[in-house]
């Protein structure tokens, strides 16, 4: 089967870089800690490349551009959280060193993605 065109989309090897990350990350949690602020966070995360990919699959660039904005909104919501994570003392400096640029990097990529759905076609 070919591979869906979207996995071979910079912004969504990224997110799911991201997401399997803080997966990793949550997992090691207590259980209060992976039930409560974990759970969103895993959430949020996830809903990047799954509104990416959903839009991607949508057939006509209006509703891919509003599934990219969802997927913008779920990394703003993954910021949250990881702020959270971070006050709660539930990340290392290690990993916020990790997830930083990563998350960084992300938003104005998502903008470029958003802003190159439809030209040329």
């Amino acid at each position: 089967m070919a591979r869906p065109q979207f996995e071979n989309l910079q912004v969504y090897q990224l997110s799911e870089e991201i997401a399997d990350l803080i997966w990793d990350i949550v997992a090691s949690w207590e259980h209060f800690a992976r039930n409560t602020v974990g759970s969103q966070l895993v959430r949020a995360a996830d809903s990047i490349g799954a509104n990416i990919s959903e839009g991607a699959g949508r057939g006509s660039f209006q509703d891919n551009k509003r599934f990219v904005k969802i997927a913008r909104g779920s990394l703003n919501e993954t910021q949250h959280w990881l702020r959270r994570a971070y006050r709660r003392n539930l990340l290392s400096d290690e990993q916020t060193s990790t997830l930083k640029p990563l998350i960084d990097e992300l938003g104005p990529k998502l903008n470029a993605y958003l802003n190159s759905i439809g030209r040329g076609h």
